[in-house]
């Protein structure tokens, strides 16, 4: 895995979908740019899904990330509304794909403990945790663009803990590797 990525997260929806992406080098992810696509004047469901798939595509060439993260659909009681919203995310997906980006998708419990620690949290106390670590000025006027960010950002977090962790083929590997954690008796 190379150090730097760009990584776009995406939490997808048939009115809004909101879009965030950061730079990942080192420890701390940098903010690029966040958004919303806002397709509540559109009539069509299927002329929201080739908007959403436009959007995607374009934002991929501007801004050429290396990995896609985006929320899962969430377990609700309406099902006309989860479909849709399964629908939004696969063309998401679908644009990314075309493009050879691999995905990773998150459900939103794991998102919100990811950023806040609390998988209850609210969109206003994502979006205040995103904004002290970025230090944004303010927040934007829909929130759905700091769900996007926090996708992104959770990404990062998952990979890093994977590739900061070390792994060992035996015990013998891991105490010739830190001898220092032996208590000798």
């Amino acid at each position: 895995m190379k150090d730097e990525r760009i990584i776009l997260g995406i939490d997808p929806g048939t009115t809004i979908m909101g879009y965030g992406l950061i730079s990942a080098n080192g420890k701390n992810p940098e903010m690029i740019t966040m958004g919303v696509l806002d397709l509540r004047k559109l009539p069509n469901h299927y002329v929201k899904l080739q908007k959403i798939f436009a959007r995607t595509l374009q934002l991929i060439e501007e801004y050429k990330p290396d990995e896609l993260a985006i929320e899962a659909p969430f377990f609700g009681k309406n099902v006309q509304s989860m479909l849709k919203l399964g629908r939004a995310q696969g063309v998401a997906m679908a644009a990314g794909l075309y493009r050879d980006i691999p995905i990773f998708e998150y459900a939103p419990r794991k998102i919100k403990i990811a950023i806040t620690g609390n998988g209850n949290a609210s969109k206003e106390q994502i979006a205040a945790i995103l904004k002290g670590m970025f230090a944004l000025k303010e927040l934007p006027a829909m929130l759905d663009a700091t769900d996007g960010l926090a996708a992104a950002v959770c990404h990062f977090y998952q990979n890093n803990a994977l590739s900061q962790g070390k792994s060992f083929k035996s015990w013998k590997d891991f105490i010739n590797k830190n001898p220092r954690r032996l208590q000798k008796r």
